[in-house]
């Protein structure tokens, strides 16, 4: 089971715990950068949204392949390049995660390893 530890930070930010504890008798994913590439065709969307979109798929049908889901991360990374993409990536991401609140990290770089990708998380997961 894995356990929230609060220090009252997070609630002043976001959704999101401040830290999580794992069972050590749990299994441990680790899934790397996950931009919004559409998985069939390798097709990188130009607007942002959509590419938010497949991100959040992209690591549901990862963790889902691990027998898995969203309840079972326990950290989130999510890198994005603009901003102005802040508003529509929390409606998105609120979407996937429900109520689950991991430990998390939200950064804007200015750039990621296409010129044209906008967005790209990160996942822990642990069950």
């Amino acid at each position: 089971m894995n356990r929230k530890h609060d220090a009252e930070v997070a609630k002043h930010i976001g959704t999101y715990s401040d830290a999580v504890e794992i069972d050590s008798a749990q299994r441990i994913l680790y899934v790397s950068g996950t931009p919004g590439i559409d998985a069939d065709s390798g097709h990188l969307p130009d607007d942002f949204a959509e590419q938010a979109d497949l991100a959040w798929r992209n690591v549901v049908n990862i963790l889902k392949r691990a027998d898995m889901g969203v309840e079972d991360i326990v950290k989130l990374t999510q890198h994005l390049i603009r901003r102005e993409d802040l508003k529509i990536y929390r409606e998105i991401r609120s979407r996937y995660l429900g109520t689950c609140a991991p430990a998390s990290m939200l950064t804007l770089l200015p750039g990621l390893v296409w010129p044209n990708m906008l967005i790209e998380l990160e996942v822990v997961a642990a069950k």
